[in-house]
């Protein structure tokens, strides 16, 4: 039974301009970002207050999001270890709580045809093989959390006619080389049996594909963990990291965190100076999110909804959208470049642009939650769940590139095997190579002002 019984402090404010390229760390004690999901999330689940002093620990996963609530998971239900889970603000403050809630089949941002022209044919069969395996890690995960699950698939929406070549291509491979039962949907099937999407010229229907309320599950997580006997500590930001005779000693407010291992599962909140391994390894990218009011019973025909299947489109800015259970319409798309610009009114005014387009019938309608947050995107558009030294405890998780939803359970499971010292399949670039590293890092956003404006040209005239 747990006996803690600090008092917390008043939360701080959240701070909407977090940028992780720029601060230490994301916070201490902070409020959540005021997304639809944590508002319609319920009571978040007990925890066990901050670290309150010097303690010794086995194993320390960092980040209480789905990856890092996962592999607390795993540990105790497949490897009987019971870990401390160190989280710097609120349970799943980060990208879980600020995600669109679409666990599609797949992992990173490469496509199937992608990964044979990067890895060969053998390697991508066995990657697609893993990432199955992981949805269904995901599916059982899940199947005891009241989430709002939709299992309905996914459609890839070709917003321009250009675009349809490439998708059939990609189903063709889908069915023939791996047995991924995908089909194309034409255009007028698209608007009578499941979308009036005026930007939309056909699709790519994948069976599989489900649509959840990520804070649900996040809490659904979470109490499993502690359910186990992880621990989870809240208001513990990392503020420190020494490594000693092989021992982790992180520094927290409260106390000092010495760990025989350590497991990272931070996101697209990993800062800078949170250890030396991550340095440089991947891009975060800010999404930006909305949810509207209710809509009537008319305007979801005018729009014509016919299920809550989860969407993107082709854009190489996607947008990633759907109609919620409640029936909302719920979008989102690429943000700022900088946290200093997150709260500039042009990304919310585009991303309502965005909205309009694909459905006329909603323009004017009211926004009831607008919020943005961090993605973290690799340089090679891969995760990596890896040890980036033989002689060292320390372990990631990182990468996901905004299809983390399903993947991140996967991947929780993966990095519990790691640190328990079990095999897992290193003959995949996922498990056996680091985050790739990047010598012009420090230039990175220069480079990405540029490409946001040659991927908004090619999306929309080229």
């Amino acid at each position: 039974m747990n006996k803690h019984v600090t008092i917390k402090k008043a939360l701080d404010a959240y701070d909407p301009r977090f940028d992780p390229l720029v601060q230490p760390t994301p916070g201490h004690n902070q409020d959540y970002a005021p997304t639809y999901w944590v508002a319609h999330g319920g009571d978040a689940p007990q925890d066990d207050g901050p670290v309150m002093q010097d303690m010794d620990v086995d194993v320390a996963i960092i980040g209480s999001g789905f990856t890092g609530l996962a592999c607390a998971v795993f540990l105790a239900q497949e490897h009987g270890i019971k870990a401390h889970v160190l989280e710097a603000n609120q349970v799943s403050w980060g990208c879980t709580s600020r995600n669109g809630g679409q666990a599609q089949n797949n992992s990173g941002r490469l496509k199937r045809s992608q990964w044979i022209k990067q890895w060969g044919l053998e390697t991508a069969l066995k990657l697609h093989k893993d990432i199955e395996e992981g949805f269904e890690t995901f599916e059982e995960l899940i199947k005891d959390i009241d989430c709002d699950a939709v299992n309905a698939g996914h459609l890839y929406v070709a917003h321009r006619p250009k675009v349809l070549k490439t998708l059939e291509a990609e189903v063709e491979l889908m069915n023939k080389t791996f047995g991924y039962k995908s089909r194309m949907v034409s255009k007028a099937e698209l608007h009578s049996d499941w979308v009036k999407e005026a930007n939309g010229h056909g699709a790519m229907l994948e069976p599989t594909g489900i649509g959840v309320q990520p804070v649900k599950v996040a809490y659904g997580y979470h109490r499993k963990a502690r359910a186990l006997g992880a621990k989870i500590h809240t208001s513990s930001p990392v503020e420190g990291w020494e490594t000693i005779n092989g021992v982790h000693h992180l520094r927290t407010p409260g106390g000092i965190v010495r760990a025989r291992a350590v497991a990272v599962a931070t996101g697209g909140y990993t800062t800078q100076t949170l250890h030396k391994s991550l340095k440089n390894r991947f891009m975060p990218i800010m999404s930006n999110n909305m949810v509207t009011r209710k809509l009537s019973d008319a305007e979801v025909e005018a729009c014509g909804f016919k299920s809550n299947i989860i969407m993107t489109d082709t854009r190489t800015l996607r947008h990633y959208y759907r109609l919620l259970p409640d029936q909302r319409l719920q979008i989102g798309s690429r943000s700022a470049i900088t946290g200093a610009d997150a709260g500039n009114r042009k990304h919310f005014e585009r991303l309502v642009a965005g909205k309009d387009a694909k459905f006329p019938a909603l323009k004017g309608i009211d926004i009831d939650y607008s919020w943005w947050g961090w993605v973290d995107v690799s340089h090679d558009m891969m995760p990596r769940i890896f040890q980036p030294n033989a002689q060292e405890q320390i372990f990631y998780a990182l990468g996901y590139g905004g299809n983390g939803v399903m993947s991140s359970a996967h991947a929780g499971r993966r990095m519990a095997q790691l640190v328990a010292g079990k095999p897992i399949p290193k003959e995949l670039p996922i498990y056996n190579s680091p985050l790739p590293y990047e010598v012009f890092a420090p230039f990175r956003r220069i480079g990405q002002r540029m490409l946001y404006v040659w991927y908004g040209l090619r999306d929309n005239y080229l």
